[in-house]
């Protein structure tokens, strides 16, 4: 199957709720032209400097999602355009986030990144600093970003049991923490679930899936 029939079978098996972000880092502008034809347009990208040299090629109309470890020195050169920053995993970031984005006078939409898979390579908050973060002082002056929801990866494992322990793990911090509502943290998006699981995070409340391999084949 080539890239304009995977969409098209990716999109026609996800519920109306659900948002499909097409992973095209490391993909050539060729590829995602193709998807971007058959009617995608929001594609994820986890270097900056990659995403910026599609984003200047591409059309104007494209949603960008910034999905890899993000770099505080490396946010000024994505906040131009970047409509969704996904691992946001630190106070630190959130505030270089806030004081570019006040710079370009702009409010920038961002996932807060949890650690619920065993591997310890995964970045993430844990429940306690999830708390923390929300409820300081700091976080609360931040009036140029929006904490739009949560997102999480599950382990790596063949382990279906676990994986899905994880992912409900995720929703129910997601279900607490959304009774929080203030100016810049309104939590509606939950991002979870890859090609290789995201049937199954969907079964567990994902709102937003990110589909590579299955859209532009392996790597």
């Amino acid at each position: 199957m080539n890239i304009t029939e995977n969409i098209s079978k990716i999109k026609s098996s996800l519920p109306p709720h659900v948002t499909l972000v097409a992973v095209s880092k490391t993909k050539p502008v060729a590829d995602l032209m193709e998807a971007y034809n058959a009617g995608q347009r929001i594609f994820g990208e986890n270097k900056i400097q990659e995403m910026t040299e599609k984003w200047e090629q591409m059309p104007k109309d494209i949603q960008w999602h910034m999905i890899g470890h993000v770099q505080s020195n490396k946010v000024k050169y994505m906040i131009p355009y970047v409509s969704l920053i996904h691992g946001v995993d630190s106070l630190k970031l959130l505030k270089e986030i806030n004081r570019l984005a006040v710079k370009w006078r702009k409010k920038v939409d961002c996932l807060l990144q949890i650690h619920i898979a065993e591997e310890e390579t995964k970045f993430g908050l844990d429940e306690k600093e999830l708390n923390g973060l929300l409820s300081s002082e700091e976080f609360k002056t931040f009036e140029n970003i929006r904490i739009v929801g949560l997102m999480g990866m599950a382990t790596f494992t063949e382990n279906q049991e676990q994986i899905k322990r994880e992912f409900l793990h995720l929703k129910s911090i997601f279900d607490q923490q959304k009774q929080l509502t203030t100016d810049n943290c309104q939590l509606t998006t939950l991002s979870m679930g890859m090609s290789g699981d995201y049937q199954l995070a969907i079964e567990c409340g994902s709102t937003m899936v990110r589909i590579g391999s299955s859209i532009f084949g392996v790597r």
